[in-house]
C-alpha cells in the first residue's frame, strides 16, 4: 500500500506520547480468547494497532506489538459446529480441551493456528503470548498474590461501577460481597474444572473445595499454578506486567462502568501504575451474507475467509482508511467490485487486473489462468501474470462460494424456443454479429464493442428512444442465445473470450 499520513493515527500517537513520555519501549497489545474462530470484527484489534505502531516507530521510538491468546480462559459453551459430547469439557481451560478435528494438540491451538496463518499471509508480525504458558511459568505469581491481598479494594471498585438495580437483580449484599470476594478462579486438581469454591487464602497458600468431587485441599499457588485472575483484574495485571501503552477494543468496553474503566481503577489501586491508552472501535458490517457472526457460535467469517476473496493489502487498506470510531462494511456481493476499483485507483500500478474483469474472464474461460492470460494479451490488456493468478483465484472463490446464483452456464445448443419468439429484424441483427465474427478473426474488444452498438442503430434515423429500445432488445437476445438469461457479462468481452466455434454454433439461427 502507498504510505500516507492518516490523521487518526497521528492523533493516537500524540496521545500515547503525552500519556507515557518517558517510556523506553512502547508496547501495543491485542488479544482474544480462542473459544472459536477469530472473526473479522476482533481483527480490528490488530488493524487498529498496526498503523499506530508503524507511525510511532517511524518517529524514532522503540515499539513492540504483542498478541495475547487467553487460552487459560474456561471453555464456556459448545459451538454449533462442535460435537455436543464436548459439554463434558465445560469449565476446563481452553488449552486443556481436545481439538475436535484431531489436527492439533488442543481446542485452543486449532483456532490459534488458523489465525496466525492468516497474519503471516497479511505480513503482520506480532509477538504471541499464550496465557496458559504465562500463568504456568510462574511469572504472574507475585502479581496474583498482590491482587488477592487487595481483594477487598477490588470488590469495592467493582461494586462502585454497578448500578443499584444491577446489585438488586443479582441479590448482592454489599458487606458479604466484599467479605467473600476473591479475584481468582481455581481449576480443581480433581476435575480440571473451575467449578470450585475458595475457602481461604493466606499468602500463597490457598484452600479450596472442588464442587464436582466434594474434595478439599490446600495448595501453594506458586507451585501448582491452577489459579487464574478474573477478566477485569487479569486485564489490569497484564497491562502492568507488559507495560502496555495502547490497547484497542470494542466500543462497549469503553462505556461508563465498562471493562476499561474497571480495569483502569484496578491497575491504579492494586499495581500503582497508569492504564494504557484505550482506543474503542465501532463494529464492522457485512454485505451479501445473512445471520449473526460470532466466534463461539461457529458461524464466523475469519481473516482467512476474507483473504479468500480480498487481496491482503486490500484487507488492510479497508481497515486502516477508516478511523476506529467509523463503521464500514466488508462485501461478499458486487460491492466488492467498487472496493477493488477504489483501492486500485489509490494504491496499485496499472498492470493489475480489475477484480470484475477477473470474475468475467475467469468464469468464461473456466478459471484457466494460462488461457485467461493469453486472451487478455490478445485483447490488448497488459496485466502482470501474478495479478491475474492471484485475482482469478479470489474471483473464483467470490463467485462460487458466495454468489453461485450469479454463475453463468454456456448453452450447448441453439435456443430454439427463444428464437421462435424473435421477429426477422431481431434475427437479422444476430446474423450480422455472426457474419462479423466469421469474417474477422483478428479484432479488438473495442472494435467488437463498436459493432455491437452500431448494428441495432440501423434504420432508426437518429431516433434516440427507438435506438435505445433496439439496443436493449438486441443485447437481451444475444444473452438468451448464449446463456439463456436476459443479462450477463459485458457482451463484447464475453464474445471475445468465448470459444469461437461455440459462439458461431449458438448464433446459427
Amino acid at each position: 500500500m502507498k504510505k500516507e499520513k492518516l490523521l487518526w493515527v497521528e492523533k493516537i500517537c500524540d496521545e500515547i506520547l503525552k500519556t507515557f513520555p518517558e517510556r523506553k519501549v512502547y508496547t501495543f497489545a491485542a488479544g482474544i480468547s480462542p473459544s472459536g474462530t477469530v472473526h473479522f470484527g476482533n481483527f480490528r484489534d490488530v488493524m487498529t494497532c498496526v498503523p499506530v505502531e508503524q507511525e510511532l516507530r517511524s518517529r524514532g521510538f522503540k515499539t513492540r506489538f504483542i498478541f495475547s491468546w487467553d487460552d487459560f480462559d474456561r471453555f464456556r459453551k459448545v459451538p454449533t459446529n462442535v460435537p455436543s459430547s464436548y459439554e463434558k469439557y465445560i469449565g476446563m481451560p481452553l488449552s486443556a480441551v481436545p481439538d475436535p478435528t484431531g489436527e492439533t494438540k488442543s481446542y485452543a491451538r486449532y483456532f490459534q493456528n488458523e489465525f496466525e496463518k492468516s497474519m503471516k499471509e497479511l505480513n503482520i508480525e506480532m509477538e504471541y503470548f499464550y496465557q496458559t504458558d504465562e500463568y504456568k511459568s510462574g511469572r504472574y505469581d507475585d502479581l496474583i498474590i498482590q491482587a488477592i491481598e487487595k481483594r477487598e479494594k477490588i470488590a469495592e471498585i467493582l461494586l462502585s461501577l454497578m448500578s443499584e438495580k444491577a446489585k438488586k437483580s443479582k441479590g448482592i449484599d454489599t458487606e458479604k460481597y466484599i467479605q467473600n470476594y476473591y479475584p481468582i478462579s481455581v481449576y480443581s486438581r480433581f476435575s480440571g474444572k473451575d467449578n470450585t469454591e475458595i475457602l481461604n487464602c493466606d499468602g500463597s497458600f490457598l484452600t479450596y473445595r472442588c464442587k464436582d468431587s466434594g474434595k478439599e485441599e490446600i495448595v501453594d499457588i506458586k507451585k501448582e499454578h491452577i489459579v487464574k485472575l478474573h477478566w477485569k483484574v487479569d486485564w489490569a495485571m497484564r497491562w502492568n506486567a507488559e507495560e502496555v501503552s495502547m490497547e484497542p477494543g470494542g466500543h462497549d468496553h469503553a462505556s461508563p462502568g465498562g471493562s476499561y474503566e474497571a480495569s483502569s481503577k484496578i491497575i491504579r489501586e492494586v499495581y500503582k501504575t497508569e492504564p494504557p491508552v484505550f482506543i474503542g472501535y465501532e463494529f464492522i458490517g457485512l454485505r451479501g451474507l445473512g445471520g449473526k457472526m460470532s466466534g463461539s457460535s461457529g458461524m464466523a467469517i475469519s481473516p482467512g475467509d476474507l483473504l479468500e476473496i480480498y487481496d491482503p493489502d486490500l484487507v488492510k487498506w479497508l481497515y486502516i482508511r477508516k478511523s476506529p470510531n467509523q463503521k464500514f462494511e466488508l462485501a461478499f456481493d458486487t460491492e466488492i467490485f467498487r472496493q477493488y476499483d477504489e483501492y486500485d485507483r489509490e494504491n496499485s500500478e496499472d498492470d493489475v487486473i480489475p477484480f470484475r474483469q477477473a470474475v468475467a474472464f475467469g468464469e468464461i474461460l473456466q478459471w484457466d489462468v494460462e488461457k485467461i492470460d493469453e486472451v487478455l494479451k490478445k485483447a490488448g490488456f497488459k496485466y502482470s501474470k501474478k495479478s491475474v493468478e492471484e485475482r482469478v483465484k479470489r474471483a473464483r472463490n467470490w463467485l462460487e462460494k458466495y454468489n453461485s446464483e450469479s454463475m453463468i452456464e454456456i448453452r450447448d445448443s441453439v435456443n430454439k424456443e427463444y428464437v421462435s419468439k424473435m421477429n426477422e429484424e431481431r434475427k437479422d441483427f444476430v446474423r450480422k454479429v455472426k457474419k462479423y465474427l466469421e469474417d474477422n478473426e483478428n479484432f479488438t474488444i473495442e472494435e467488437l464493442t463498436s459493432i455491437l452498438y452500431e448494428i441495432p442503430k440501423e434504420g432508426t434515423d437518429g431516433d434516440e428512444k427507438l435506438m435505445k429500445e433496439r439496443q436493449k432488445t438486441f443485447f437481451k437476445d444475444m444473452y438468451n442465445l448464449l446463456i439463456s438469461a436476459d443479462r450477463g457479462p459485458r457482451l463484447a468481452t464475453f464474445l471475445y473470450a468465448l470459444d469461437r466455434k461455440t459462439v458461431l454454433k449458438l448464433l446459427n439461427i
